[in-house]
């Protein structure tokens, strides 16, 4: 069986080189035989310079306007730099230096009558409470529940205002970091 099959698939080969070749060959003549037709590329168009003659005009990108019309036209409200006057005014805590996105929630306990978080910090346990601050944004812990810290964070916003906005640190029931 095997040699039946072996003596087909040489005939079978010797039958084809021939046709094989005399398609090679015609298709090497029509390769030669053909030519693209290109179009000459056109002469580009003379460069004419335009004078600029907005020198007069408002600039586009003009900082204080920018600036400006974020703020409403009314200036820096008085009460932005009374936030964060404050808080430079006062010591910082350990848990400042870190982003509070390093941070995680990883249980709660009850110390003489008040709810202390405990926050995982680079494979450290601190104990948090309210009234400590947190993160880098002049966060202060606001309350704290079994399921999270929340927290109010100083920042700036487009316009440079100093705005007031809440974070809150989630319990992380997995944490093996």
């Amino acid at each position: 069986m095997l040699l039946s099959l072996l003596s087909l698939l040489s005939m079978l080969s010797g039958c084809g080189a021939p046709e094989q070749e005399e398609l090679q060959q015609w298709m090497q003549s029509e390769r030669n035989s053909i030519r693209p037709q290109v179009k000459p590329i056109p002469e580009p168009g003379k460069f004419i310079p335009q004078n600029y003659s907005g020198e007069n005009q408002t600039d586009p990108f003009d900082v204080e306007k920018l600036v400006s019309v974020l703020r409403g036209s009314q200036g820096p409200s008085p009460g932005s730099s009374a936030l964060i006057e404050a808080e430079l005014n006062r010591r910082k805590q350990p848990l400042e230096s870190f982003p509070l996105d390093t941070m995680s929630m990883v249980g709660s306990l009850t110390r003489q009558g008040q709810l202390v978080a405990l926050v995982k910090v680079d494979s450290l346990l601190y104990q948090v409470k309210v009234g400590s601050y947190l993160g880098q944004n002049y966060g202060r812990v606001l309350r704290i529940n079994e399921a999270e810290v929340v927290l109010r964070e100083i920042v700036q916003d487009a316009a440079g205002e100093w705005i007031e906005r809440t974070s809150a640190l989630q319990l992380q029931e997995d944490v093996s970091k």
